[in-house]
């Protein structure tokens, strides 16, 4: 297999960035210790979330006494590997995308009979790899709430996710760093293929010997973060291919020897079965709701670096008026972040007449999101969204979104999904691509980069037939199978698997 992080796709790492990537792994060791003679136990349940509704099982790996993650795994029946229809997706709890792009290949993966295994390698916390990724995970947070400063946005947060993280001298670290978490891989049948959903599982499996291997790309921008050589790598748009096959730009203004034909394949959006195969329906109930006169829905939904609240503040202010005359309903999902549905209620005490909460009772949201997109009565005024649990917290945006009108997000993961969106600022320039791509297929905005605009496009959903554009371009979209991009995913990796 050879040192990952000295040669990339044929390209030769000078000596002081090896020597950097090494730098880096061994403060790693020095900091949480080198467990790669460890010999972890593994263990599968049911996930209690989202196991019956997309059929995902956890692996569990590790002492389970250590690992309150998991400490009420033994009150459930342990799972059996099928290693004939098993897939592992291997992801990482950093924000809210990573997981949303994991559901959408676990809910792929069962609508095509096979049995999902979900493997976050953040969650298995007495071992090298957990702390390593926790580490990584808080400097990311703290990053992206620190944005919200313009002078540290523009010289230290865009420059890092735009530039710093295209170099291929990153992707060496990352490679040397990604040895330290492939003992988690130890026990696990070798011949389950897997689906990485972040880089770092894609590298670690690949470092632990697992044989067949797919790295699930989240962005459009090309960046040498996201390289995983020994795996597949796919993509979700087509303007990325060129950008990715030749690592544009990924050693300054050197040429780059290209990935080889075989290890890039474009598959569309990364979108959950249970979406696209209801979006001709969904996309005429939105268009019916609007021209009967009923209160456009705006799904207004937080990220997991929870760094927009003063936007959505704004638009639940500009729109507390329409939302009285039944022109507007709102739902806000702040994900896991309790504390800025409870910001938001101080900060806009008119909200309180208008509001009804569903805070941590999945019972109850997943009753409401039902009736939001099933049922024939009036859906009006705030409706608000909290669970601590990551699972629910995340899927919570996909149960509503059926039932909603506009989403209102910022341009990450969810720029791909087949509802229309209004794009608020970005967090990291990488991001920006999101908007461009959707605003190109005819699916989302532009994306407004401030407040004024923000509200601007808000007023055009509302006063003008944007809605039905949108709503027509995504059926459009997907006839030509844009947002199959999971279940191709899926195809994938089960295909390596049979080609072998």
């Amino acid at each position: 297999m050879g040192d990952r992080s000295k040669i990339i796709f044929g390209n030769v790492m000078p000596a002081n960035v090896v020597r950097k990537a090494e730098k880096s792994k061994q403060k790693y060791i020095k900091k949480y210790g080198d467990d790669s003679a460890a010999n972890y136990p593994v263990r599968l349940e049911r996930n209690r979330y989202i196991g019956e509704s997309l059929g995902v099982n956890n692996v569990l790996v590790g002492d389970l006494a250590k690992n309150a993650h998991y400490k009420e795994a033994d009150q459930l029946p342990q799972q059996q590997w099928n290693l004939e229809k098993g897939l592992i997706v291997g992801n990482i709890r950093m924000g809210f995308g990573h997981y949303r792009i994991s559901m959408a290949i676990a809910s792929a993966a069962k609508a095509l009979g096979y049995v999902p295994y979900w493997m976050d390698l953040n969650s298995y916390g007495e071992t090298t790899c957990t702390k390593v990724i926790s580490e990584q995970n808080n400097l990311y947070s703290m990053g992206s709430r620190l944005s919200k400063n313009p002078i540290f946005n523009k010289l230290v947060w865009e420059p890092m996710n735009y530039e710093g993280f295209r170099a291929l001298s990153y992707n060496a670290a990352d490679q040397k760093n990604a040895e330290l978490m492939a003992p988690v891989f130890q026990n696990i049948p070798k011949e389950i293929p897997v689906v990485g959903t972040h880089v770092w599982p894609a590298q670690a499996a690949i470092h632990a010997g697992m044989k067949y291997v797919v790295n699930a790309i989240p962005d459009n921008w090309p960046m040498a973060l996201h390289l995983a050589e020994g795996s597949v790598h796919t993509i979700q748009c087509r303007n990325a291919y060129q950008g990715y096959r030749i690592l544009n730009g990924m050693n300054k203004k050197s040429i780059c020897n290209p990935m080889p034909k075989k290890s890039l394949i474009y598959t569309g959006h990364y979108i959950d079965y249970e979406l696209t195969s209801n979006i001709e329906t969904d996309c005429r109930r939105r268009i019916e709701r609007r021209k009967s006169g009923a209160p456009m829905r705006f799904l207004l939904t937080i990220g997991g670096a929870g760094a927009q609240k003063e936007i959505f503040a704004a638009i639940i202010k500009d729109l507390l008026p329409m939302v009285r005359q039944n022109k507007a309903a709102l739902f806000v999902n702040v994900g896991d972040y309790r504390n800025v549905w409870e910001e938001l209620k101080t900060e806009i005490p008119e909200m309180k007449s208008l509001m009804t909460e569903h805070l941590g009772d999945w019972n109850d949201t997943e009753a409401f999101a039902k009736k939001a997109c099933e049922g024939d009565g009036l859906i009006a005024g705030i409706h608000g969204f909290w669970h601590a649990n990551i699972f629910e917290a995340v899927y919570c945006t996909n149960l509503l979104m059926r039932g909603s009108d506009v989403l209102v997000t910022k341009p990450s993961e969810l720029a791909f999904y087949p509802i229309p969106k209004l794009f608020i600022r970005r967090v990291g320039k990488h991001e920006m691509w999101g908007a461009i791509h959707s605003a190109e297929i005819g699916d989302g905005t532009l994306e407004c980069r401030d407040i004024p605009h923000t509200l601007q496009m808000v007023e055009q959903f509302l006063t003008t037939d944007l809605l039905d554009e949108m709503c027509d371009n995504i059926c459009l979209n997907n006839r030509i199978g844009i947002y199959d991009g999971a279940m191709e995913v899926v195809r994938i990796a089960m295909g390596l698997k049979k080609q072998q």
